[in-house]
C-alpha cells in the first residue's frame, strides 16, 4: 500500500477514535454512565455503529480509551509546565501548581461514578507511577541544589505532595490552590543547619 494512502487511513482512523471519544465524553456530561449505549455515540460522532465497533466492542472500552487520552494529556501538560531552562525548584513549583490545578478542574468535571469506575483501570495504576516518578525525580535534583530537605527520601517527600494537593479537587477558587500549593512547598523547605 503507497505510503500516502496509509497515512490518509491512519489519519482516518484516529480522527474516527477521536469522534467516538469525544461524543462519549458529552454524551456522560449530559446523561451521565447509566444510559450510555455505543447507538447513541455513534450517532452523537457522526459514525455509523458498525463502524465504531470496528474501532471498540463496547461503550466501556470508548470510555477507557478517553480516559487514557485524558491522562496522557494531563501528564504532557504537567512535563511541558517543568521548563528544562529553569531551576530544579522552579520546575518544581510549575509541575505542583499544574497538578493542582489538574485535580481541581477534574473533581469538578470527572467525579462522582464516573472517577469510581475508571481510576480502578491499569492505566491509571501506570499514569500514578509516571507522575510519581516525575515528581520524585524533580525534588530529587532540587534536594541534590539544597533548595529542598534531604533528611527525607524524595519517593515520601513526592507521595506526601501529590496526596496533598488532591485537596485542589474541593478548593473553592484558583486563590485557595495557589495557597494550598505554597503551603506543599513550605513542607519541603531545606532545613538550616543546627546553630546556624
Amino acid at each position: 500500500m503507497p505510503k500516502l494512502w496509509t497515512e490518509t487511513i491512519d489519519a482516518h482512523r484516529a480522527a474516527v477514535r477521536d469522534a467516538a471519544m469525544n461524543a462519549m465524553a458529552a454524551l456522560v456530561a449530559e446523561r451521565g454512565l447509566v444510559s450510555l449505549t455505543m447507538s447513541q455515540i455513534a450517532e452523537r460522532a457522526g459514525v455509523g455503529r458498525a463502524t465504531l465497533y470496528k474501532y471498540f466492542p463496547d461503550a466501556q472500552a470508548v470510555l477507557t480509551a478517553w480516559h487514557e487520552r485524558q491522562i496522557t494529556e494531563h501528564l504532557d501538560r504537567l512535563t511541558a509546565a517543568a521548563d528544562p531552562a529553569e531551576p530544579a525548584v522552579v520546575r518544581l513549583r510549575a509541575a505542583l501548581q499544574t497538578f493542582a490545578e489538574i485535580q481541581h478542574h477534574s473533581a469538578r468535571h470527572h467525579g462522582g461514578e464516573l472517577a469510581a469506575l475508571l481510576h480502578r483501570s491499569e492505566h491509571v495504576d501506570r499514569a500514578r507511577h509516571r507522575l510519581r516518578e516525575f515528581v520524585e525525580n524533580l525534588i530529587a535534583e532540587a534536594a541534590r541544589d539544597g533548595d529542598v530537605r534531604d533528611d527525607v527520601t524524595a519517593g515520601e517527600l513526592a507521595d506526601y505532595c501529590l496526596h496533598a494537593l488532591t485537596a485542589a479537587g474541593t478548593a473553592d477558587n484558583h486563590d485557595a490552590i495557589h495557597r494550598l500549593v505554597t503551603v506543599t512547598l513550605a513542607g519541603l523547605e531545606a532545613r538550616a543547619e543546627p546553630g546556624v
